[in-house]
Parts: structure tokens; sequence; C-alpha cells
């Protein structure tokens, strides 16, 4: 098989981010596809196989691109188009992993998508808009696209934010849905509902409410716990034992937004308070500056949080 090199020229700057610090980004993507990245100047210098260098060829250009563009350009930036050229070889195109540019947009998610890269149990903590539960699910989704996990699960606690729905008709995933909604449009703008509804047929992607998680040992999945803030102590410990051989597991929630009877109920920020520093678990807290929504959000959160701090008794 032809293993003859392939030369892309690109500007320094370009050039400087496909390789990253201390050459990380190549090193990353030449484990990725079993190539050869080298920088003789002017470019890049690809050598494999056909089909490897075809999609190192993609996430470099992707890079460069960025770089180009005068964009930061994180490890995380790198894994995100490693994870979209790998889909590629298969039914999925480019975007399907990317679609609607999922890549972080500020440092702290991009230091989460580091923490979810590189830790079996990964807490995200902040407000809403920061991208916890978004991000998760393109990690979570990424990873099956690539091979490296059997399935993906996504569960969260079917808890009401303050409205009483009553009684919901039809089966299972009918019943559950309403709560998933915000999961079920993640994953469509990740994966295309195309792909989300092959997935989901042969079981490789399940939502479900934290209820269905008891008794059940999670190998080699992605697991995400959504709205973690609304499980009870009891529910956070039950699901965070329930991780496997070859699984990883994010757990996501605002601890400020708790929909419990009693918020001191709550079993997220319990479980970071025992958790935080043991070997193995990373915790990323976002801040009204990681907002991604729309500016007003920023603003509106800024607000509570300031609000918060006054009403505090001293």
């Amino acid at each position: 098989m032809s293993r003859t090199p392939e030369f892309l020229p690109l500007s320094d700057i370009a050039v400087r981010a496909v390789s990253g610090p201390s050459g990380r980004h190549a090193a990353l993507i030449e484990d990725a596809f079993k190539v050869l990245l080298e920088t003789p100047g002017g470019g890049v210098t690809i050598t494999g196989d056909v089909k490897g260098r075809a999609s190192a060829k993609r996430v470099v250009v992707a890079v460069a691109d960025r770089a180009d563009a005068g964009d930061e350009v994180v490890e995380a930036d790198v894994r995100v188009a490693i994870g979209a050229a790998h889909s590629q070889g298969g039914q999925a195109s480019p975007r399907a992993v990317r679609k609607g540019n999922v890549s972080p947009k500020t440092k702290g998610q991009a230091r989460y998508m580091e923490a979810m890269a590189s830790h079996p149990l990964c807490f995200g903590l902040g407000p809403a808009g920061t991208g916890k539960t978004f991000l998760a699910v393109a990690q979570g989704a990424g990873m099956l696209l690539r091979g490296e996990v059997d399935r993906l699960i996504v569960t969260r606690p079917a808890v009401e934010a303050g409205e009483k729905l009553g009684f919901l008709p039809g089966d299972l995933n009918e019943k559950v849905d309403p709560y998933m909604a915000p999961v079920w449009e993640a994953l469509t703008d990740i994966m295309g509902a195309d792909q989300l509804r092959r997935r989901r047929e042969k079981l490789e992607i399940e939502v479900a409410p934290i209820a269905f998680m008891r008794g059940r040992t999670l190998s080699h999945a992605f697991v995400i716990v959504d709205e973690a803030q609304n499980c009870s102590r009891l529910q956070m410990k039950m699901v965070l034992t329930r991780l496997g051989e070859g699984a990883r597991m994010v757990v996501t929630g605002d601890p400020t937004q708790v929909d419990l009877l009693n918020p001191r109920d709550s079993g997220l920020a319990h479980a970071v308070s025992i958790l935080e520093g043991v070997e193995g678990v990373a915790v990323s807290r976002f801040t009204s500056a990681d907002v991604v929504r729309h500016p007003l959000v920023e603003r509106i959160v800024k607000a509570y949080d300031a609000d918060a701090l006054q009403s505090t008794p001293r």
C-alpha cells in the first residue's frame, strides 16, 4: 500500500496550530490515523497509507482553516476534528459530529472537553447556556461514532421544573421524551436525524430516567447524567456506582437551580464535595463568562448571581 508523503502548503500560523504546544496536536493526529506529520517549512508533510493520509489531511485542513480565521486552536478542537474525520470514513458526513460547529467557544468549555477526554468521571457545573449538556453529548456521540464506546446513555431525573405536567399517555418512550427534549435536540444537532434514528433503533443510544439505571452495570458506555442537581443523594450514589469496565461518565447540572421540594436533598453538590480530588475524577466549573447563548443570557445570569450574593445571610 502506498505510503507516499503528501505536502500541504500552509501559513506559519496554521503550521503552529497543527503542531500544537510541544507537538501535542500533531501527536494526536498521528496516533489517530497512524501517519507521520512533519513540518519541513511552509507547510505540513503527511506520510502514511492512503486512508490514513486522507483522514489526517481533513483534520489538518480543518485546524488550519480555524487558525487562519483568527480563532484559537486548543486540543479539544483537534479532538473534535479527529472525530469528524473518523466519522467521514463511515456513512456519516464530516458535519455529523461537528454540525453547528461543535467546538469549545470559551476557555472554560475547552477545559471541560479536556477533562471529559482524560477522566473516567467528570462533573460539569454551571449556569444555563454554558454548553454543559451539549458538549457532553458531542463528546459521547463522537466516541460512539469512532467505536471507542458501544453505547451512549443519557439519563436525568424526571423532575418537573416548578409546574405539574400531570399524567403523560403512551408507551415508555412517549412518557419520557418530554423530560428528555433538550437531550434529543442536542443529539439531532450533533448527529443529524437519520444517524440518530439508526443508532437508537440499534439500541446504541438510550435516553432514560434515573430510576431505570438501578441494578445495571454500564460497561463500554459513555454515560451522561443531566440535570443532576435534581438527583437525590441516594440517586446520585446509585448512578455513580453503575460505572463498569471501559465506561466514562459525565455529570452535569447547576447547583443553584434545584427543583426538588427540599433543595438540601440534592446529591450533586454533596457528590462533588466528597469526590473532588479523588483520582480519576475531574470537576469543571462554568461561570457567566462561559454563557454562549444570547448575550442577554449572560447578563441575566450575572444579575441573579449578584442578587444571590446580596441575599446571602452574613
